[in-house]
């Protein structure tokens, strides 16, 4: 059974990090591409950073560059967004999905079969 599941938000005060997971079966890593989103209370799901399954490079939007870094352990079957200098624009629930493809090719939700839950990741003083 495909399984993705988040895990690692909470509330976090302006300028602190987080380290989200995304855990995943093996086949999905060997497999897919692994993005993550995010999605703010009225807001639209948007796209945050991708990995590709075939040789481990990384692809964020544009809105995201600087503060975000994606990675992946495929012994611990692990995907990982690290976010650094939170602000409270950030809250957000944030997912992780598994692609239609080996590469990273859109931001497009329905461009993604498979998403976890969602963690809620909430900046706040």
């Amino acid at each position: 059974q495909v399984q993705l599941a988040e895990s690692g938000g909470g509330l976090v005060q302006p300028g602190g990090s987080l380290r989200l997971s995304c855990t995943a079966s093996r086949f999905i890593l060997d497999y897919d591409a692994i993005a993550w989103f995010r999605q703010a209370p009225g807001k639209e799901r948007e796209g945050v950073a991708c990995i590709n399954s075939e040789d481990d490079s990384t692809y964020y939007a544009d809105s995201m560059k600087g503060r975000f870094t994606i990675s992946r352990d495929n012994v611990e079957k692990m995907v990982y967004l690290q976010i650094r200098n939170l602000n409270p624009e950030d809250t957000a629930v944030y997912y992780c999905a598994r692609a239609r493809s080996r590469a990273c090719r859109s931001w497009y939700p329905s461009d993604y079969t498979y998403w976890g839950q969602g963690t809620q990741v909430t900046v706040s003083s």
